[in-house]
């Protein structure tokens, strides 16, 4: 076994358990990262001097209470989208196509057992069953064009605020993803290399799944792109070049920017979900390319109208 420079810590992914319920750090991240998105853009909805100039002429995107209410149905979007893009994108698509090595029975196996769209207490197998972003994202998308539409407010103004608070809750879920001890890196011999496992992993699973041998610490490189990097360059944009007086040039960095970091990272990720039995190129990658063209989507509505005076 290669030596390890860095010790996974003990940590148990449940909290407290109360009687028969079990608090897990993974439900947390989702409420802090939502909590915390809510919170930030109150916080820039009352800061005058962010909407001053057009389009918006001192007139915020939403009040506090739409945002309010805008973030129920996020919430919604987020557990809907998430679990049901993971079973579209990786236990059929990828499953259907490629046949990763934790497929098991999939995709036939959701028609056998239809539970098992949504089956996430079924336990740890990769693949199987988890969340999926791009799942989530698709459904805040949906989340927020009904809402607009709804409330008459602009959907691009509405999008960026989303946007600007994103990278929020994708930190908090890698670091959640470390905790659980999943989605670890390739086998490494480098000083950031650490063995994932730990006397919780082994007292659930009987064993560490992620075996003897020091990997990457992937989820914590994606917890500083996709969160920490993420969101210091958007609130750059809004703050510094006001970028969100061009409706929709927010989102667009922020597709390309966690495009390019989710790309990125798997180089370092240990992926089970290889495209076409490719030595490189994961299903994460492919999943970049559409948010790459969704980036290039916005520039272009962003930038297809004269500047504002």
């Amino acid at each position: 076994m290669t030596e390890a420079f860095l010790t996974y810590p003990q940590i148990d992914p449940v909290l407290i358990h109360l009687g028969p319920i079990a608090i897990r750090w993974y439900a947390l991240s989702y409420i802090s990262g939502l909590l915390l998105g809510w919170w930030l853009i109150l916080r820039m909805l009352h800061q005058a001097s962010l909407w001053k100039n057009a389009p918006f002429d001192g007139k915020p995107p939403a009040t506090a209470d739409d945002i309010g209410d805008l973030f129920v149905w996020i919430t919604l979007g987020v557990i809907v989208g998430g679990r049901l893009g993971y079973d579209l994108f990786y236990g059929t698509f990828f499953c259907g196509i490629w046949t990763g090595r934790d497929c098991g029975d999939l995709p036939m196996g959701y028609l056998h057992n239809p539970l098992r769209l949504i089956a996430e207490w079924q336990g740890w197998v990769p693949r199987l069953y988890g969340m999926s972003f791009h799942g989530g994202l698709i459904g805040v998308a949906v989340a927020i064009v009904l809402f607009c539409r709804s409330r008459r407010l602009e959907v691009l103004r509405v999008g960026d605020l989303i946007a600007a608070a994103t990278p929020i809750g994708l930190f908090f879920g890698r670091i959640a993803n470390f905790i659980n001890g999943e989605l670890w890196g390739k086998v490494t011999d480098s000083p950031l290399g650490m063995v994932f496992c730990n006397r919780t992993i082994m007292e659930t699973y009987g064993r560490c799944p992620a075996g003897p041998q020091p990997r990457y610490p992937s989820q914590l490189f994606e917890a500083a792109l996709e969160g920490l990097l993420l969101f210091a360059v958007l609130q750059f944009c809004i703050r510094h070049f006001r970028l969100h007086e061009r409706p929709g040039l927010v989102t667009a960095i922020f597709f390309l920017g966690y495009g390019a970091a989710r790309f990125f990272v798997e180089f370092f990720r240990d992926s089970e979900s290889m495209i076409a039995g490719s030595s490189w190129f994961s299903m994460g990658m492919l999943l970049s390319l559409p948010m790459w063209a969704a980036a290039a989507f916005f520039f272009w509505l962003a930038l297809k109208k004269p500047s504002p005076a």
